[in-house]
């Protein structure tokens, strides 16, 4: 039995789980953010829950996909870097929303996060159609989160 794909499903998975723990232990829905005005087609706060696991799976399986297409070990380092890159800004956006309560920093951030999966989308498309389309439900959540956050700041701002 061909077992190559099983350290890259091992490997994408902690990854996920990994950012996903993080970004839930730093975002604080609490008193600070439900002062916050929204707009009415905000989602409801469970809502982004059910997303990001969707784009956690979403992504796992996209790195999977794209690992195990791509044909050498340097094109793969790339890759996990641009993932590890993704993960990071993924986590700054949420520090700098909900702990450091700067929406106007994370509003900025956010183009950096979405130009990732961009940069995520362009790579893999070279060697796993698939799996760049895996993560075009990311590109689009980022890009409704980012409209959602440029809202936010200026029904809100100036934050200081």
């Amino acid at each position: 039995m061909n077992r190559v794909w099983l350290f890259p499903v091992i490997i994408a998975s902690m990854a996920a789980a990994l950012v996903a723990v993080l970004g839930a232990t730093i975002t604080d829905i609490g008193p600070w953010y439900h002062t916050l005005h929204q707009p009415r087609w905000a989602p409801p706060d469970a809502a982004y829950g059910v997303a990001w696991t969707a784009i956690y799976a979403f992504t796992a399986l996209a790195g999977v996909t794209a690992w195990l297409a791509t044909p050498n070990a340097r094109e793969r380092e790339w890759l996990i870097g641009l993932f590890a890159l993704n993960g990071c800004l993924n986590v700054v956006w949420s520090t700098l929303f909900f702990q450091l309560h700067r929406p106007d920093w994370a509003m900025v951030e956010a183009l950096g996060l979405w130009l990732s999966v961009l940069a995520l989308i362009v790579t893999i498309w070279r060697h796993s159609i698939i799996g760049s389309v895996l993560l075009l439900p990311y590109l689009l959540w980022v890009t409704f989160a980012g409209y959602l956050n440029m809202t936010i700041v200026h029904l809100n701002g100036p934050f200081s």
